[in-house]
């Protein structure tokens, strides 16, 4: 089986590649010529642990290829995934240019029977939306034939869409009636049907057209040569290349059961590790994908919040969420206090989904409180930097981690990059670091000083801010860096520090929801 990926961005990419893995032929498509180059040099344009090595593996092996053809490899691709961006709009709504885009070029080079995946996190209702770009954009929907001996009907006949419809021959009906039937496929139809004035639908689910055209000859439309099916991913950036492989469900929306059977061959084997499949309505699938990480995001949120109310109580926030994990309606996970998700998800799908809300005049009061209660956690960081070093002009300010996470370069939506816009609008310089994102944060703030290491951030430095989660900083030689710091106060803000023992070392410390 061969398939095509469109776009070969984050989830593109590990999608591909992984499904390389399975032993499948996959070739990657996008438009970006430079990025297709790079990735034929061995290049990758991302940073994910254990992507790279996979991609050299399925590419010397023959089964990962990477193109900018799209026509080509859609002809040549029984399955075709989506895979391209959907950027907000400025109300927050996903912005679906690109997935359009796709949808009108896959109709334009259909040429046999194809399954369209839509891999993208969007909006309930665009599946069908794509279907039915797809066939409107479909260039060879039509079957043109003569029938030798038939009296079919002249244009003449026809002079206005009230007129009667015409009427096929016997013979003609009874061979368009058998490919019905037998569900002949687009290539095959030329040999099937041997009347070539008959009617020639390419599957069962098709639409007939009559039109009357020069000579008397028949237009017959087949509007449906392919099956949609939505299957949202559920990555985690950092731990994609596992969470692919090793997912704790696969969502599956389809209409047909042919469709629904190709993508159970392709994901045949996750069946051995006893992965549970989902399979669903079109709408049902992408709702599911949105409502995940919508609860997701609330979940940071109250822990966030939670974390806020004991700094002014003088509870540990640390405690009380190892005591809501033991509940098991609760479980421990993403209870964990910080300056608010980021990433290109949670923001991205919150705002999307609101957005879904109120065009169906629904207020969802609960997903706008997540959306403001995260947007102000950044601002309560540096309120919290502000309160304890008085004016921050002048101050100089070390921040370790510029990513949105560990493990990954991506730095949108990024808390770490809100926080530093935030300082330097009062007047602070920047010193940073962080071990996979300084070259990407370097393309929007240009004139922060980049550091090589967490020791040469805190040079100097009036406070340190933990803002990014990676290892590295979980266990920092504290004396020394007291020793290079100006003035010895760290703001820990994912929590890796016990108070106490950092204060031991005549540090002064401000965790978030810990004193």
């Amino acid at each position: 089986m061969h398939i095509a990926i469109i776009g070969s961005g984050y989830v593109g990419l590990v999608t591909g590649t992984c499904l390389a893995n399975f032993g499948l032929s996959v070739t990657c498509v996008d438009k970006d010529i430079e990025k297709i180059k790079q990735l034929n040099n061995g290049k990758i344009p991302i940073y994910e642990p254990g992507l790279e090595d996979l991609i050299v593996k399925n590419v010397k092996e023959n089964r990962l290829r990477f193109t900018t053809d799209l026509k080509k490899a859609v002809e040549e691709s029984q399955v075709i995934y989506i895979a391209v961006g959907t950027p907000p709009n400025h109300d927050g709504s996903a912005d679906l240019q690109y997935v359009e885009e796709v949808a009108r070029d896959i109709g334009k080079y259909l040429n046999d029977y194809k399954v369209i995946v839509n891999k993208c996190t969007v909006p309930v209702g665009t599946a069908r939306k794509i279907k039915q770009i797809i066939s409107d954009n479909y260039k060879n929907p039509y079957i043109f034939s003569h029938c030798e001996g038939a009296q079919h009907p002249k244009q003449s006949q026809f002079p206005s869409s009230n007129s009667e419809e015409p009427s096929f021959p016997s013979h003609c009906e009874k061979r368009s009636d058998e490919a019905i039937t037998n569900n002949i496929n687009p290539g095959d139809l030329s040999n099937y049907n041997p009347c070539q004035d008959s009617p020639s639908p390419l599957r069962e689910e098709y639409t007939q057209d009559l039109l009357p055209l020069r000579g008397g000859r028949i237009k017959v439309g087949v509007k449906h040569p392919f099956d949609i099916i939505s299957n949202p991913e559920f990555l985690r950036e950092g731990s994609a290349v596992y969470d692919f492989t090793h997912p704790d469900k696969i969502v599956i929306g389809y209409e047909s059961e042919k469709a629904k059977q190709i993508m159970q061959e392709i994901y045949r084997p996750l069946y051995l590790l006893d992965t549970p499949f989902v399979f669903t309505n079109l709408e049902t699938a992408e709702m599911i994908k949105y409502a995940c990480n919508a609860f997701l995001a609330t979940k940071i949120t109250f822990i966030n919040e939670i974390a806020n109310l004991c700094d002014r109580v003088g509870a540990d926030v640390q405690q009380i969420a190892k005591a809501m994990g033991m509940d098991g309606r609760i479980s421990p996970k993403f209870l964990h206090p910080g300056p608010g998700y980021g990433g290109s998800c949670f923001p991205k799908d919150t705002r999307a989904l609101n957005a879904t809300a109120s065009n169906y005049n629904y207020d969802f009061k609960l997903l706008e409180a997540v959306i403001e209660a995260n947007s102000r956690q950044r601002e309560m960081v540096v309120n919290k930097i502000e309160k304890y070093l008085g004016t921050l002009k002048d101050k100089t300010i070390g921040i370790l981690g510029l990513a949105f996470k560990q493990n990954t370069d991506d730095i949108r939506e990024s808390a770490a990059i809100d926080i530093i816009q935030m300082l330097l609008q009062k007047g602070a310089s920047i010193r940073c670091f962080d071990p996979m994102a300084a070259e990407n944060t370097k393309k929007i703030l240009p004139d922060l000083v980049f550091c090589s290491d967490e020791y040469e951030t805190a040079r100097d430095s009036d406070a340190l801010v933990i803002i990014t989660e990676w290892n590295q900083f979980r266990n920092l030689d504290l004396n020394r860096i007291k020793s290079m710091m100006s003035n010895p106060i760290l703001f820990d803000m994912k929590n890796l520090y016990e108070p106490f023992k950092v204060k031991e070392l005549g540090i002064k410390y401000y965790g978030i929801g810990r004193s």
